[in-house]
């Protein structure tokens, strides 16, 4: 559980704020504190139980190597959510969602794959022997292709896990984690309906402030599960050499030893032919 040190700080954000009580959504009620001024109010407690929740879980599926894609178009999360994502290394859409981006990945991982096509014949010079008027249209291309798709480029796979801002906002992309059965992380405001997501923070998701919080404490989470995988990658290189060497040194004294066992029979063997 969070401490008050955490709470704190998630009331200095802003992060129990919620909508007007006539656009409230009846199923977030078990995280409404209480109304104040026509504003449903968030139970703070209850969102920093939910963050150390959350937090375990991405930790986790960081820790096990799958990337997690952060989702956020409105103008407050934007450059936040950039930001924070890029930080822990994680793939993000802060432009717009492109439809059958889970569904149809394959799709657009042609598209991503074309943009680097395009770089390649920048290098190898095959870019320069085209018109002017092509260059041009390449140079368009890439630079939409970028603008959409530049942040997923390293995601060869479907994500091990879905973390929205907004879910009303970003209906789609939450449509297509629930088909294909991918968990889905997100920051729910009162007028979203939290049944739609696996690990639900009830939060502020429309001011600046809230959103870099409790982005905070989610992308720290990755980076420590990123660096949890790491040592133990680390961890069995280390120890390999010792255990290969330890047979190698207990297998020589048992050569030496056998010596003696094999004569003994021999000589009194010879001892009792003697006395006959």
């Amino acid at each position: 559980m969070a401490n008050n040190i955490e709470v704190k700080e998630l009331l200095d954000a802003g992060v129990h704020f919620g909508h007007l009580t006539r656009r409230w959504d009846p199923n977030m009620a078990p995280y409404i504190y209480m109304e104040r001024n026509g504003i449903h109010i968030i139970n703070l407690y209850k969102t920093a139980a939910k963050i150390d929740e959350a937090s375990e879980a991405l930790k986790k599926i960081a820790a096990s190597g799958r990337k997690i894609l952060f989702v956020a178009t409105k103008k407050q999360a934007k450059e936040i959510v950039a930001e924070k994502a890029a930080k822990a290394n994680q793939p993000y859409i802060t432009e717009r969602w492109p439809g059958g981006m889970l569904t149809n990945f394959v799709t657009i991982r042609k598209a991503v794959k074309k943009m680097a096509a395009i770089d390649r014949m920048k290098k190898d010079g095959t870019f320069n022997t085209l018109s002017k008027k092509e260059r041009l249209q390449v140079d368009r291309l890439r630079a939409k292709l970028e603008k959409n798709l530049g942040s997923i480029s390293d995601m060869t796979r479907l994500p091990g896990a879905l973390f929205v801002v907004d879910i009303t906002r970003e209906h789609i992309a939450v449509k297509e984690a629930q088909k294909l059965n991918i968990p889905i992380f997100a920051m729910v405001d009162t007028n979203s309906d939290p049944r739609q997501v696996q690990y639900v923070i009830p939060a502020n998701d429309d001011a600046s402030k809230s959103i870099d919080k409790v982005m905070t404490y989610v992308s720290d989470a990755v980076i420590e599960g990123l660096s949890e995988r790491k040592a133990s990658k680390d961890t069995p290189k280390k120890d390999a050499p010792a255990k290969a060497a330890a047979p190698a040194k207990e297998a020589a004294p048992a050569k030496v030893e056998a010596a003696p066992v094999v004569e003994a029979p021999v000589v009194t063997e010879a001892a009792k032919q003697e006395e006959e």
